[in-house]
């Protein structure tokens, strides 16, 4: 198996963030890469400063001062995990909290070559958040980031496999990234590679595809199953992971059958059935013709919204300050302007009454039939005077939604940094 890796400069028509990752044009991605083969770009082909995405500094500042907790840290020292009560404790008085990362025992671990994993950092940093669901939206499958700080001349993991998709995107230092084509092709999260681990060993032996050194603003797109390890080179290395997990067609048939199961029989079969006899293969025929009727009759749009619900709870939405909204929808008022929260990933309904349900990943808000019109026009994502809203009463649908976090006040004007 080969794989072809170019660098090329980046495409006009690729999305904001795909295009900060990836210099191929959009199309040229999905319809060429995506799934099937590495991709290398380099920093001088990509848009931005890596510094504006995470730092060293960032590191710093998640280990020392952000009361940040397992399982948001774990470290690793040649291939295995270090026990985290090695490196957390209690917050002190008033924050007793037991497992808090102790700054003073990371820097030993580190410095004696452990790698620092920092795990979820979509929830924990800003920028990395904002970029991992612009991404996610960009190619219609949740992402998460973890950041990878490994000492000079360290090896974090051995050669593995992955079983989602991964961009890694260079942050400080050098790295070496060495690949092999995949033992398990299209490997699924419950074929991990410790299943395949003398086939990984063994496939690790042989010449690499790709040997090659990420600088500060190179990424290197690598689909699921392709073996990989890297090493630090000169000095520290710092590397953030965006983890792309992919729905699978078996993801597809697996809620096309949960959907018939939810609808065929519940009684017992016969006393003394037996499965390989002659008994037991005629009722199997049977069910297979019930299941197979069921099938072909099911309600596509009813499992496509179960497969839209079950993606939109796997996907953080856009941060929102609390405080500050529940003072903003207190305070609304004609000619305030609001707009849709982003990557709510909200669906509509339509209900009995003429109105609708709004759904959303962890709730189901009813919507008037007056109020429709309001909320159709929000739902386009445009920023709305709330004066402008149709509806006999606009306002009240406003902080109603506000308060449910499904809007957020859209500012007059860009706040100053």
């Amino acid at each position: 198996m080969t794989a072809e890796v170019v660098c090329r400069a980046a495409g006009q028509d690729a999305p904001a963030a795909l295009g900060r990752l990836c210099s191929l044009p959009a199309d040229r991605f999905a319809h060429e890469v995506w799934s099937c083969q590495p991709w290398l770009s380099r920093a001088a082909d990509l848009p931005g400063r890596v510094e504006d995405v995470f730092s060293a500094g960032a590191v710093d500042e998640l280990l020392s001062v952000r009361g940040l907790r397992t399982p948001f840290l774990r470290l690793a020292k040649d291939g295995r995990i270090v026990p985290p009560a090695r490196y957390t404790g209690s917050g002190g008085s008033g924050a007793t909290v037991p497992d808090q990362v102790r700054d003073d025992a990371v820097l030993r671990l580190f410095a004696d070559g452990s790698t620092v994993v920092l795990q979820g950092l979509h929830r924990t940093w800003t920028p990395v958040g904002a970029l991992a669901a612009e991404l996610a939206a960009d190619l219609g499958h949740p992402v998460q980031v973890n950041a990878y700080v490994t000492p000079p001349q360290s090896q974090g993991f051995a050669a593995h496999y992955d079983t989602h998709d991964v961009f890694v995107l260079q942050v400080d230092g050098t790295k070496r990234w060495v690949l092999h084509a995949p033992v398990l092709p299209d490997a699924l999260p419950d074929e991990p590679w410790e299943q395949r681990a003398a086939e990984v060993e063994a496939r690790a032996d042989e010449p690499p595809l790709l040997d090659v050194v990420l600088e500060p603003g190179d990424c290197l797109y690598l689909p699921r199953g392709f073996l990989h390890s890297a090493t630090a080179l000169g000095g520290t290395s710092i590397h953030l992971t965006f983890g792309v997990h992919p729905t699978s067609e078996r993801d597809l048939a697996r809620a096309l059958l949960e959907a018939v199961v939810a609808e065929v029989g519940r009684a017992s079969l016969p006393v003394g059935w037996d499965p390989i006899g002659p008994d037991g293969l005629a009722a199997l025929d049977e069910a297979r013709k019930r299941v197979a009727d069921r099938l072909n009759g099911l309600d596509l749009t009813k499992v496509a919204a179960v497969l839209h619900d079950t993606r939109s709870a796997r996907q953080r939405p856009e941060p929102l300050s609390p405080l500050a909204q529940a003072t903003a929808a207190a305070a609304v008022d004609g000619s305030t302007r609001v707009r849709l929260r982003r990557h709510l990933g909200e669906r509509v309904e339509p209900d009995n009454s003429g109105g609708c349900v709004l759904v959303l990943a962890d709730r189901r808000l009813p919507v008037r039939a007056d109020d429709t019109p309001a909320l159709n026009l929000l739902l386009t994502g445009e920023a709305c005077r709330v004066a402008d809203l149709p509806g006999p009463d606009p306002l009240s649908v406003v902080v109603s939604l506000l308060r449910e976090g499904v809007l957020v006040v859209h500012p007059d004007r860009p706040a100053h940094p």
